[in-house]
């Protein structure tokens, strides 16, 4: 029997991994929501997906996604910051559709912060009694591959505001492959899964294995929130997205990023991915480089 499943965020650091596996799986119909259909084309190159015009901002592309759709994955965009206004009326049409399943990438510890995003849609999925899973990932490595990336090549330093603060760490790799799972086997109604790196470390203890394994010296600047947000709005980045990181790092200072769970090797039958193995394989993109 054919598991048609409908992926919103194919081409990011969780979505395209998970895309990869499913793609392998011959009782899979797999649906891209596209936002730009030719550049998410050449991305998928020839996996087997087929490709649907997708916003969740147009509403006029939504019953078309989700025509046949057995299953939704999703993961916010980063951008969007009002799920009432950005998200909600996509999952009303979610219910209208009848899907099986709704798996959204949420936010480890996220019951306890009704401030953010990722609690908020989780109400308004169980609001709408959507049958669900919330995979709920820490802190992601690929954070420090990209949004921290020329700080580490240029700079040779974690700009980071998560003082002396430990943080689980996990590979999106890992979530992908707990996605994958998600939605290749029977329906959960209401299911969670907190999962994290295999262990908790601080920035600092980061900066020391990169320091080993990248063969230069990384420092951990630690700079205050107020700093850091400061900073970042300069470089450019837009001040919904700043503003989330500042809330998450907050919440790291704070200590609820150091939990670490079971749930990824009860439920997937092997360890989670150390930060030690990511940046071993991550070395070329961390690799010093000079300032533009």
């Amino acid at each position: 029997m054919t598991n048609s499943i409908l992926i919103i965020g194919g081409t990011g650091n969780i979505g395209f991994p998970l895309v990869q596996l499913l793609a392998q799986d011959e009782t899979v119909e797999l649906v891209a929501g596209a936002y730009d259909l030719a550049k998410d084309r050449q991305k998928y190159g020839a996996l087997p997906i087929t490709l649907r015009p997708f916003n969740f901002l147009d509403p006029a592309t939504f019953d078309a996604a989700l025509a046949g759709i057995d299953r939704v994955f999703f993961i916010r965009p980063p951008q969007l910051a009002k799920p009432k206004e950005d998200m909600l009326p996509f999952l009303t049409r979610v219910k209208a559709h009848q899907i099986k399943q709704t798996v959204f990438v949420s936010l480890i510890g996220v019951e306890k912060n009704p401030v953010t995003p990722h609690h908020k849609i989780e109400q308004m999925i169980e609001g709408l009694a959507l049958p669900h899973t919330f995979i709920r990932p820490s802190f992601f490595m690929q954070n420090l591959t990209t949004t921290h990336r020329a700080d580490i090549c240029q700079r040779s330093d974690l700009f980071i505001p998560a003082g002396h603060a430990k943080t689980s760490f996990i590979d999106t790799a890992d979530i992908a492959a707990v996605a994958a799972k998600v939605l290749t086997t029977p329906v959960q109604t209401a299911q969670k899964l907190n999962i994290t790196g295999p262990e908790a470390v601080t920035y600092d203890e980061v900066a020391r294995t990169m320091t080993t394994l990248l063969g230069r010296p990384i420092t951990y600047s630690k700079p205050s929130l107020w700093k850091f947000r400061r900073t970042m709005l300069a470089r450019g980045m837009k001040k919904e997205f700043v503003n989330v990181m500042v809330m998450l790092y907050l919440i790291t200072q704070m200590g609820n990023a150091k939990q670490v769970t079971a749930d990824l090797p009860d439920y997937l039958g092997r360890p989670a991915h150390s930060v030690a193995d990511f940046i071993a394989a991550n070395r070329d993109l961390l690799a010093a480089r000079s300032q533009a």
